[in-house]
C-alpha cells in the first residue's frame, strides 16, 4: 500500500532532477574547417615573405610542404586531402612566378609535397581509423555499464535511493563505481563500491560483484557472509583474469543492511563511511575502521566485522565515491564536501545528490578527473 502512495508524489518531485547513470561528459568535437583555414592562415604570411624576400638565395616556399601534417594530426580525411591540394597548388604557383635556381630543385620541391603529403592523408585515416575504434570500446562498455547498473531511484519495502553517477572519460572509458539495493528477509541490503581501474576489464570485475551482491543479499542472513561471497566473486574473477594476462583488481566497498530497527549494520571493505544528514550537524557515521578492499583479504589476519549505527527515521545518508571527497578545485584544494552538506540544510534531502554533482562541477570548473557518484538513502517509514 505504502509504495503507491509515495511512489507517484516521489516521482513527480524528481521530475526536474532525476538521476541514475549519466552520459559521459565529452571533451569537445573537431570542429569542420578549422583545420583547413589554420593551413591557409598559415600559408598566406609564408607565401607574402616568399615574395616579399629579394635575396634569391633565401627561400621560405619548401617550409609549406609540412602544413598538412597539421590537418592530419587533428583534421578529418577530406580536410587532409584538401589541404595536400592547396599546398602543392600553392607551391607550384610562387615556383613559377618565382623559380628556384635549378629546374631539378624545383622538381625535387614538388615530389616532396606530393610524397609527404600522400603520408599525411594515410597518417589521418589510420588516426581516423583508430578513434573510431576507441569510440567504439567506449560506446560498448558504457552500454554494459548501464545494463549493469539500475537507473535510480531504486525502491525497495524500507528506503528509497536515490542520486547520481557521472563517468569520467579518461582515456575515453568508463570507470568502475557501482551501486545496488536489494530487499531480503532480513531488510534491505546497500552496496557501494568502486572497482580499481577503468574501461572493460573494470566493468567485468563490477560485474563480478553486482552479480555475487544480488545473488547473496537476499539469500544470506548475516552481512558478514554477503561479504565474504562478494570476496569470493573478485577472487574468482582475478583468477580468471590472471589467466588471459590481466592484472589483478581490487574493489573498495561498503555495504549495510536496513531492517525496522533504528539501527544499521555497516560492513565496511576500504570505502568510504557514509555522511549521516540529521536535524542536527552532518556527521560521519561509525562503520569502524576501514577493512582491507575485497580481492585483498589475504593480506589481513583480521576478519572483516559488522559496525552498528543509529539510521533514525527522518534522516538521510549519504553514500559517494572517492571521486567526490577527492575532486579538486584549480589551486589543488579538496572538495570540503562536510561544509557544503552543512549549507545545504535546508535543501530537500532528494535534491542534496543532484546539488552536490554540480556544485562539483562548478568547483572544479568542469574538470572531472574520477568517477563521481553519490547516494541518498531514506528510509519509507
Amino acid at each position: 500500500m505504502f509504495r503507491w502512495q509515495v511512489w507517484p508524489q516521489y516521482m513527480a518531485a524528481f521530475a526536474k532532477t532525476r538521476g541514475g547513470l549519466r552520459t559521459p561528459q565529452t571533451h569537445g568535437e573537431h570542429l569542420p574547417g578549422i583545420a583547413m583555414m589554420s593551413v591557409v592562415a598559415v600559408t598566406i604570411p609564408l607565401v607574402l615573405l616568399e615574395l616579399a624576400i629579394s635575396d634569391s638565395t633565401v627561400r621560405l616556399i619548401p617550409l609549406v610542404v609540412m602544413l598538412p601534417a597539421l590537418t592530419a594530426a587533428v583534421g578529418t580525411l577530406r580536410e587532409t586531402v584538401y589541404a595536400v591540394v592547396w599546398v602543392v597548388l600553392v607551391i607550384t604557383a610562387v615556383l613559377v612566378y618565382r623559380p628556384l635556381p635549378s629546374l631539378g630543385d624545383q622538381i625535387i620541391v614538388l615530389l616532396l609535397a606530393l610524397v609527404l603529403g600522400g603520408l599525411c592523408v594515410l597518417t589521418c585515416r589510420r588516426r581516423i581509423k583508430g578513434e573510431e575504434e576507441t569510440r567504439r570500446m567506449r560506446s560498448g562498455a558504457a552500454a554494459l555499464q548501464r545494463q549493469m547498473l539500475r537507473p535510480l531511484p531504486v525502491l525497495t519495502d524500507r528506503v528509497i535511493v536515490d542520486g547520481v553517477c557521472l563517468m569520467v572519460e579518461e582515456d575515453l572509458l568508463v570507470g568502475g563505481d557501482i551501486y545496488e539495493a536489494v530487499a531480503s528477509p532480513y531488510g534491505t541490503r546497500l552496496l557501494i563500491g568502486d572497482v580499481q581501474g577503468k574501461g572493460l576489464p573494470a566493468v567485468a570485475a563490477a560485474f563480478a560483484v553486482l552479480g555475487a551482491f544480488r545473488e547473496t543479499a537476499p539469500r544470506e542472513p548475516t552481512l558478514t557472509a554477503v561479504g565474504d561471497a562478494l570476496e569470493a566473486a573478485v577472487e574468482r574473477h582475478n583468477a580468471f583474469a590472471a589467466q588471459s594476462g590481466e592484472p589483478e583488481r581490487f574493489v573498495t566497498a561498503l555495504l549495510l543492511g536496513i531492517d525496522d530497527s533504528s539501527a544499521t549494520q555497516a560492513l565496511n571493505c576500504g570505502h568510504l563511511p557514509p555522511y549521516l544528514m540529521d536535524a542536527g550537524p552532518v556527521t560521519i557515521a561509525p562503520t569502524g575502521e576501514p577493512g582491507v578492499p575485497l580481492g585483498l583479504a589475504e593480506l589481513s589476519k583480521e576478519p572483516r566485522t559488522v559496525e552498528w549505527f543509529v539510521f533514525p527515521p527522518g534522516a538521510t545518508l549519504l553514500l559517494c565515491s572517492d571521486g567526490v571527497t577527492e575532486a579538486r578545485d584549480a589551486a589543488g584544494e579538496f572538495y570540503p564536501i562536510e561544509e557544503q552538506l552543512r549549507d545545504w540544510a535546508d535543501v530537500s534531502p532528494w535534491k542534496v545528490a543532484h546539488k552536490l554533482a554540480a556544485d562539483l562541477r562548478r568547483y572544479t570548473d568542469g574538470d572531472q578527473r574520477d568517477d563521481i557518484t553519490a547516494l541518498v538513502v531514506r528510509k519509507v517509514n
